[in-house]
């Protein structure tokens, strides 16, 4: 028989609709303090500017030195141009979302993330607002890449929704490799550490995946380590999903594992915060 612990006074009725007022209580403050990131962005109009033009270096430098390619036996696409765009996407998506713990570390060093710890706003809606502040932001820079790459002749057959699947990948990943970034930096602490794991990482992993060359011509180790790298989940669901003939199972399954990546990479920041606040 299933019992439930109620305060004295209270009853099974007063404890259910109670739920409802804590999620819109979090939904509220997450809220808030989204805004409150977005402002600050707005504020910084550099890094706004410098976030959206690198993409855009990417694209054109990468489609233009790497163009015949495509003539390669297997290579399997008609413009490079075409193959390349979601892979500006994605590894946009993993640059920019990596630096996350730098802003984090910036709240410390001013003292602004320990005044939010002792408010009545809540550890969940401090981490998600920074995942909805990084989602929008990834989700815009996506937006922006695919519209650069159409105007430049790329052709997207799987239409709307095929974008739509790619964009919502991107912001998956995004979500993963910002909230370790975000649990790195309250664990850390140190500018140089969360440089130095970045750059390391980096290049790895967007050139262990299918970012720039088509898996069949990979070798054979790189396309095992690329089937466990999150960056690849991301590409191949995304370029399925662009095709004309989109692969269901693809997307499905390398979406799915994004999501479950994403939702175990946002509960770990959480936890993470819970240490910080306990050590200060």
């Amino acid at each position: 028989m299933n019992t439930a612990t109620l305060h004295p006074g209270s009853s099974p009725a007063s404890a259910s609709a109670a739920a409802p007022g804590r999620r819109g209580e979090l939904l509220s403050q997450t809220w808030y303090m989204t805004q409150r990131q977005l402002v600050a962005i707005v504020r910084q109009p550099v890094v706004v500017v410098i976030t959206l033009v690198q993409p855009v270096i990417w694209l054109f430098l990468f489609g233009s030195l790497f163009r015949k390619v495509v003539e390669l036996p297997g290579f399997g696409a008609g413009s490079y141009l075409d193959y390349l765009v979601p892979g500006v996407v994605v590894m946009s998506a993993v640059s920019s979302n990596m630096w996350a713990g730098m802003g984090v570390l910036e709240e410390i060093e001013r003292g602004t993330l320990n005044r939010f710890l002792i408010t009545p706003v809540s550890r969940a809606a401090l981490m998600n607002a920074s995942v909805v502040q990084q989602g929008l932001s990834t989700a815009l820079q996506s937006v922006v890449i695919i519209l650069l790459g159409k105007a430049g002749g790329a052709h997207y057959p799987g239409g709307p929704g095929g974008l739509v699947l790619l964009v919502v990948g991107s912001v998956l990943l995004g979500t993963v490799f910002g909230a370790f970034s975000t649990a790195l930096g309250m664990l850390v602490r140190q500018r140089e550490s969360i440089i130095g794991i970045n750059t390391f990482l980096l290049l790895p992993l967007t050139f262990l995946s299918s970012a720039f060359m088509a898996r069949d011509l990979m070798p054979s180790w790189m396309r095992h380590v690329a089937d466990f790298n999150p960056v690849n989940w991301a590409l191949v669901a995304g370029r399925s999903a662009m095709s004309a003939d989109p692969d269901g199972s693809l997307v499905l399954t390398r979406g799915g594992a994004l999501l479950a990546l994403a939702l175990a990479a946002v509960w770990l920041s959480t936890r993470t915060l819970g240490s910080y606040q306990k050590a200060v």
